[in-house]
């Protein structure tokens, strides 16, 4: 519309920040906004236009591991493309449109580090088998080993995957994990929302004794045991939900 960039900066700033703000929301909400477009016949044009494509999507984005299972060829629920230089089909509905006509979006991650863990198994065996003994099978390792969490505990997780940071070695030697759910706890953790809302060492105080465990409610104490009072993941949400508000689990979800 070879608008100037400061006149549509200008506008732009007034429209309130919040997450699923339309622009109809916000000539409601802002007074100045509000007052330009029945003013100004270049505002007027531009918030018009605007509306228009309002909603439409902006790009094409793929799931790093997303895939959809259906009974049928998928092409009989969902419309389809094919990125270029790909040889593997997309929905064009996402998520939740997939959900709403009863299919199930899975997640498979390919991981280099199972390929790693492989390659070791394999080095290890072959040590192993050149001494006359017998291989390791990783099945019959146990989770609950104290030389790993003292290995761990120390710094010392170059190679392990989601646990080999810089800022997660430093967590880790904070919290001292002993067992394995603390270190399922130490990924959730390690994101910015938790790290930024005092979370972390909430959690890293009760698990030491400097800070004492405190429950809202007799009925979620069971829920949050398990991470000392402080809600983590989804899973505990939807369980109080569940527990508190008589939700199902599906609703709660």
């Amino acid at each position: 519309m070879g608008m100037p960039y400061g006149f549509c900066d200008t506008l732009a700033k007034l429209v309130p920040f919040e997450v699923g703000v339309t622009l109809e929301k916000a000539l409601e909400q802002d007074e100045e906004l509000r007052r330009r477009y029945r003013n100004e016949a270049e505002v007027t044009q531009l918030i018009d236009n605007a509306q228009r494509l309002e909603g439409m999507p902006r790009n094409a984005g793929k799931h790093a591991g997303g895939l959809v299972i259906a009974p049928e060829p998928i092409a009989e629920f969902s419309p389809l493309y094919w990125e270029p230089g790909m040889t593997q089909a997309v929905t064009q509905f996402d998520k939740d449109d997939l959900e709403a006509i009863g299919l199930v979006k899975f997640d498979f991650l390919g991981l280099r580090t199972l390929t790693v863990i492989d390659w070791a198994i394999r080095l290890v065996n072959e040590t192993r088998a050149k001494k006359g003994q017998e291989p390791i099978d990783l099945e019959q390792l146990s989770p609950d080993d104290p030389k790993v969490y003292r290995l761990i505990c120390t710094g010392r997780t170059t190679a392990l995957f989601q646990l080999e940071s810089r800022g997660m070695q430093e967590l880790i030697q904070r919290l001292h994990p002993d067992h394995f759910d603390e270190l399922v706890a130490l990924v959730a953790l390690f994101r910015p929302g938790p790290l930024q809302s005092g979370m972390v060492d909430d959690f890293i105080n009760r698990k030491h004794g400097r800070e004492p465990v405190v429950y809202l409610h007799d009925r979620i104490k069971t829920i949050l045991e398990p991470t000392y009072g402080v809600i983590l993941y989804q899973e505990q949400v939807m369980e109080i939900a569940q527990q508190l508000s008589g939700f199902s689990l599906g609703s709660a979800d």
